[in-house]
């Protein structure tokens, strides 16, 4: 599978992950808030907030706050619209990123989101820019387990994955994107793990960074820009090695 170290990175930093859980059920509350704003609180008639909800099942985050989310954004009136964004960019060393915003102040996000890429080497680039690199999917990342590489394979065919690529003590699972409601339910009823599952960015090709302290740039400039209120994801087709995302990521 063409792609940088999706689930290998989750991995190596799942304790970072962790102890910054309070930042991300933020930013799991308000991509279930954007969604009910836009088309309701049924998740049976609104097809964006069912994914909403998916993600953050995916994320920990507990049955009681996603419900008082929805109930407080069904109640809200006029309160505040979020917009969907896209910022492209490179990190140094010619290291494509993309960087999935949900916000309520396009001129507070446009800057600080600039000020990263410039204050970490990189620099941001115009819509399109990078995007030719990476195609959408339903991307899953889990824990490896008790299965093997042809265990995960044959379970990739059974819940209708594309691809599977094996990464440590982690695994990526990649399906169509109108598929990602089914692929989860089937890979949670087979006792999978999942530290995600999300619709987004694969890279079809990825760039390999030099040497450790490239990547300390690149992984310190994502860092910076996934600690950003008002940014959901980063997609980025760095190829780093396992052990220094580990190493660098404790």
């Amino acid at each position: 599978m063409a792609g940088h170290s999706h689930s290998a990175n989750i991995a190596a930093r799942k304790g970072a992950v962790d102890i910054k859980r309070a930042r991300n059920f933020n930013k799991l509350a308000r991509n279930i808030m954007s969604a009910v704003r836009q088309a309701g609180s049924d998740p049976d008639h609104n097809l964006k907030l069912k994914y909403a909800i998916e993600k953050a099942r995916a994320g920990n985050m507990p049955k009681d706050n996603i419900e008082r989310v929805i109930k407080r954004a069904a109640g809200e009136k006029g309160g505040a619209g979020f917009e969907e964004i896209t910022y492209e960019g490179y990190a140094p060393g010619g290291v494509a990123i993309m960087v999935a915003c949900l916000t309520d102040n396009r001129a507070r996000t446009a800057p600080d989101i600039r000020y990263a890429f410039d204050r970490h080497g990189g620099s941001i680039g115009s819509p399109g820019s990078v995007s030719f690199l990476f195609s959408f999917h339903a991307i899953f990342a889990a824990e490896k387990g008790d299965r093997d590489e042809d265990g995960w394979t044959e379970l990739a065919l059974e819940v209708g994955a594309e691809d599977v690529k094996l990464e440590g003590d982690a695994v990526t699972l990649v399906a169509p994107p109108a598929d990602f409601l089914a692929v989860k339910q089937k890979l949670e009823e087979k006792g999978a793990k999942l530290f995600s599952a999300e619709l987004g960015w694969m890279p079809g090709s990825t760039v390999q960074v030099a040497d450790k302290d490239a990547a300390k740039t690149v992984l310190a400039l994502i860092e910076a820009l996934e600690e950003n209120d008002d940014v959901q994801n980063v997609y980025a087709n760095y190829d780093i090695p396992e052990e220094w995302a580990r190493e660098l990521s404790s």
